[in-house]
């Protein structure tokens, strides 16, 4: 049973914006109501972000995506655009939930839930995204990477709303791919998800990303394996202790889903297995310019 709450209907962006800092935003809800019925939220006015105009939509402009605060996964899911615009974040969408889940999950509220396990935020990492946030003062925007200060806790302040977030699509000299690891196909909870982009000019690695979920307190990019692939050719021996390396920067625990020596294990082997297929890809594509 969920407890008693207030539910603001505000009519556009403004006066959501005017309510909000006394108030919870409310958009899919698939994980905001599930954590008041457990009692892990304590909200008691909600703040509903359905009658915002234009807060539901993808846009392209060349290679600059955008999505609005309001877009669930199902939309982006349906866009076939961003099967080119952004891979790893159609690999994730395919393993979120349910149908009925995806039709009314919003990226952002996935982005804001913080779960170290949220399966948006690895691909969103890998791509490089921005958050934008808007609160009646004015706008800002900040990168993903930087958007996540602790297990579950971001840099929204109370009075901002994440109205979008955006990022370029990745070119055709780079690979972006996303694998969440789980112990069933659907409805599952992410043991393990890893994203990566790997970027080949000249027969080198000029860019990677690496992004890890559900092995430390918040999902994050593994840093120091990115840096030992950049600027390199990358052999098989070169992915694996790169691999092994995103290993080592993980911070798993033992939970009712795998343990911490299984999460460490997955990590080498997804890692290794994505950035050999990205590699892989692009060598394919230099072979047949």
């Amino acid at each position: 049973m969920l407890r008693e709450f207030e539910l603001e209907l505000p009519g556009d962006l403004q006066e959501t914006l005017a309510q909000l800092p006394n108030g919870t935003p409310l958009a899919g809800g698939t994980n905001l109501l599930v954590d008041m019925r457990a009692r892990r939220e304590k909200a008691e006015r909600l703040i509903w972000l359905g009658n915002i105009e234009n807060f539901r939509d993808i846009k392209i402009d060349g290679d600059h995506v955008s999505i609005c605060g309001g877009t669930t996964v199902g939309d982006v899911l349906r866009d076939k655009r961003l099967a080119k615009a952004a891979p790893s974040l159609i690999d994730a969408a395919r393993v979120f939930g349910g149908q009925m889940v995806r039709n009314q999950a919003t990226i952002a509220g996935n982005v804001c839930s913080g779960s170290p396990a949220a399966d948006t935020v690895p691909p969103l990492l890998s791509l490089d995204a921005e958050v934008h946030l808007t609160s009646a003062a004015g706008s800002r925007i900040l990168p993903i990477d930087a958007f996540y200060t602790g297990f579950k806790k971001n840099q929204r302040a109370p009075d901002e709303l994440v109205t979008g977030l955006s990022w370029n699509a990745p070119g055709l000299s780079s690979a972006n791919s996303f694998y969440k690891l789980a112990r069933r196909k659907g409805d599952a909870i992410t043991v393990v998800g890893v994203a990566v982009t790997v970027t080949c000019e000249g027969g080198k690695c000029t860019d990677a990303r690496i992004a890890l979920g559900a092995v430390a307190p918040t999902v994050f990019r593994a840093k120091e394996a990115e840096a030992m692939l950049t600027g390199e050719v990358l052999t098989d021996t070169l992915i694996d202790e790169a691999a092994r390396k995103a290993m080592s920067e993980t911070g798993p625990i033992d939970d009712i889903r795998a343990s911490a020596d299984y999460r460490r294990h997955a990590v080498h082997m997804l890692t290794r297995r994505l950035v050999t297929q990205a590699w892989q890809s692009l060598a394919g594509k230099d072979a047949g310019k």
